[in-house]
């Protein structure tokens, strides 16, 4: 009988395709990795999905590698998404999803009136603008996000979440607080969460962690988004790094020695250990694929793909109008005309497109003086296709470097690691 490695992090990753686990070494290496894929749609906006992916995840895992010197365990979830609880930590109400808008134009005109120019809470996409809709429901007692849920269910005592998740709920990194004017935007400051550090200690933990084999020293730490996680997944750390991912939506992440934030291009930054994360999300990416083209023939299209022929549709793939970067216009209509006779042609364009996406957000975060583009590493389902990530470095004229893991639960449980070596 083999004797399991010992696990020092875990990491949980909340996609909107599924739940995944990593459980990293003391030394950084992955000795376990479980995951469950959502049955559909439906299941990506259920906390109740979330929780049996986490709790069958975490039980394969404990099944894979030995949890018992396990120092902490952290979450990560889709940026934006929100839901409001009642005083049991019970769900009120459906969840509204990252890429959802807050429905009320209302909430996002108060918002406008009310907050700092600079505040990444700003506008319809806005976290704030989703939790201040979902507060006034009824028996509504916290609103919270993705993640913060998945921490209760794993035994966190009150509503916590990390500044990375907080940042478009209108968290203000340079005082560390929840500020006033929240308030004033219409949202009592008492239902939101209190807020750590990515990767910072909670608490112990226990439960139904405890009972699958985590020790009773096991902490519970603050996460971060899956944007956040998933580049340092990748191993880059340096000034000018880049990291593109090419999951559901396309996001962008550029590491830089100092915050940029110009919400009106939708322009962000969070802080992540000793640097900054300045970056943006498209709302084109791999579901707008999947709409248009489905599975099954991706590989058949990839094979008729040529680079070296451009097909000068100019298209911006959207599945229906709306956009949050490099353009931030909550109205902006798709561009998927014409459709060529060929779908291959189509598939084509439409990579094209993604790719001109891609080098007008780097070359947003540049005209506002973030660090220049020196590499990117890619993460994501579209990083396995060759032709598209030819079109991709043609078009930056940087290096593509490896990754180290495109599993955002890897970054997640670094964070862990990072965080018990201080």
């Amino acid at each position: 009988m083999s004797v399991k490695e010992p696990a020092a992090a875990i990491g949980i990753d909340i996609g909107t395709s599924g739940v995944r686990t990593v459980a990293l070494s003391q030394e950084g290496h992955v000795v376990g990795f479980t995951s469950n894929p959502f049955a559909d749609a439906t299941k990506t906006r259920s906390p109740a999905a979330w929780w049996e992916g986490v709790r069958l995840c975490l039980t394969r895992l404990a099944s894979e590698c030995s949890l018992s010197s396990v120092r902490g365990i952290a979450v990560d979830g889709t940026s934006g998404t929100v839901l409001a609880t009642d005083s049991a930590g019970a769900p009120v109400g459906d969840v509204l999803m990252y890429n959802k808008p807050c429905p009320d134009a209302s909430i996002v005109a108060r918002i406008a009136q009310e907050a700092p120019l600079e505040s990444p809470a700003r506008g319809a996409n806005s976290g704030l603008a989703r939790a201040i809709h979902l507060s006034r429901r009824a028996g509504v007692s916290h609103v919270m996000h993705q993640a913060d849920w998945v921490l209760l269910q794993l035994g966190l005592s009150q509503p916590a979440t990390d500044e990375n998740n907080a940042l478009k709920t209108g968290y203000d990194l340079n005082a560390s607080t929840w500020p006033a004017w929240i308030e004033a935007a219409g949202l009592a400051i008492d239902k939101l969460p209190s807020v750590y550090r990515a990767g910072e200690p909670i608490q112990m933990l226990g439960g139904f962690a405890a009972a699958i084999g985590l020790p009773s020293s096991c902490r519970l730490h603050a996460g971060t988004t899956d944007g956040c996680a998933s580049f340092l997944a990748t191993g880059a750390s340096e000034t000018g790094d880049g990291v593109t991912a090419l999951g559901s939506t396309m996001v962008l992440k550029l590491a830089s020695d100092r915050p940029i934030n110009a919400p009106e291009y939708g322009v962000y930054s969070h802080r992540v250990l000793d640097f900054w994360l300045v970056g943006g999300a498209s709302n084109s990416g791999g579901a707008v694929i999947r709409a248009l083209f489905g599975d099954d023939r991706l590989a058949q299209l990839t094979e008729k793909l040529n680079a070296d022929h451009p097909t000068g549709l100019r298209y911006y793939p959207l599945l229906k109008p709306g956009e949050r970067f490099p353009i931030n216009d909550p109205s902006y209509p798709p561009r998927l005309e014409p459709r060529p006779k060929d779908d291959a042609v189509f598939f084509q364009g439409v990579l094209e497109g993604m790719t001109e996406i891609e080098r007008l957000g780097y070359g947003r975060l540049n005209d506002l003086s973030a660090a220049q583009l020196r590499t990117v590493r890619t993460v994501g389902g579209g990083a396995k296709n060759p032709v598209w990530t030819e079109l991709r470095q043609r078009a930056l004229g940087v290096d593509f470097l490896p990754s180290r893991s495109s599993e955002a639960a890897v970054g997640t449980a670094s964070l862990v690691l990072a965080e018990s070596m201080r």
